[in-house]
């Protein structure tokens, strides 16, 4: 039987393009549909991940210490086909379970990221298993959760948002109080990662703006040339912050701290905000007006 409280965050989740509030509020959360060991049947149950720096995800099957691996762990041991949900896209994914020099080091970054994740570890004598999600490659762009171009649009530029906001709070949290890092402390593995994933899915939402739905509405309507023209712009600019902000996640980590990173990440939030913005403003209306999806 469907757990309660997962059903009201899938519900959630759901109605809401992934946000979700209560105890998952501001966490990075998926929807695992899952196929049952036992029965077959689909079984979908909300997790945490962190992202991996490329295409797969990372998700820790930490049961909160449980001295028992979670259901859904179990299934994916059976049948490693899996659908995935992250709030934007729906997509089909085979699960890994890591092999444990790579799982050690990718719970170590846990860990740097979330202490919480070493207390579950210290509370069960099973080695809590690390998994990597990896998307199967299909021909065209991946399902985007909307029933429409325009909130498509709106619920990718959400996702940038969401991300760019809790990004900013980790390295608030890592930098402390004034802004400085604490002598010898380097910028965390798993906030480069986010950073770095962060900046590699800008950079393709621009690029399949430029090749996809802006040369559609150039040709459906002139007057949006001078907009358009603008946009291009902009791209150009943030992929200039996302290049600055590169190098200084890349750094040598005597040089590179939280707060060195946090300035970085702040300049990109305004100006990615107000281009958002301006893209919205521009585009939804033309999105939603008859005929806009054929």
């Amino acid at each position: 039987m469907p757990n309660p409280f997962n059903q009201q965050v899938i519900e959630e989740f759901r109605a809401n393009g992934g946000r979700v509030g209560g105890y998952f509020e501001g966490a990075r959360l998926l929807l695992l549909t899952t196929t049952g060991a036992r029965t077959g049947a689909p079984h979908t149950t909300p997790v945490g991940y962190y992202p991996d720096g490329g295409e797969r995800v990372l998700v820790i099957a930490s049961a909160g210490g449980a001295p028992q691996h979670p259901d859904w762990f179990h299934n994916l041991l059976a049948n490693p086909r899996l659908t995935v949900e992250d709030g934007v896209f729906i997509y089909e994914a085979d699960a890994v379970v890591l092999e444990p020099a790579e799982r050690d080091a990718v719970f170590a970054r846990a860990v740097e990221a979330d202490p919480g994740w070493a207390e579950y570890q210290a509370k069960t004598d099973r080695v809590i298993p690390v998994v990597a999600l990896h998307p199967i490659p299909k021909d065209g762009p991946p399902h985007v959760n909307a029933g429409s171009m325009a909130e498509a649009l709106k619920v990718v530029h959400d996702a940038f948002r969401r991300e760019l906001r809790l990004i900013r709070k980790e390295f608030t949290a890592a930098a402390g109080t004034d802004g400085t890092r604490a002598p010898g402390v380097p910028l965390g593995a798993q906030l480069r990662v986010n950073c770095l994933t962060l900046c590699q899915g800008l950079h393709n939402h621009h690029t399949g703006e430029e090749l996809g739905i802006f040369p559609l509405l150039a040709d459906r309507h002139p007057e949006l040339t001078p907009a358009l023209d603008r946009l291009r712009r902009e791209h150009e600019r943030i992929a200039e912050l996302l290049e600055e902000l590169r190098r200084a996640v890349a750094q040598d980590q005597q040089d590179t701290g939280p707060g060195r990173v946090l300035s970085q990440v702040e300049r990109l939030t305004t100006e990615l905000e107000a281009h958002l913005t301006y893209e919205e403003e521009q585009l939804i209306p033309l999105l939603t007006s008859p005929g806009a999806s054929r």
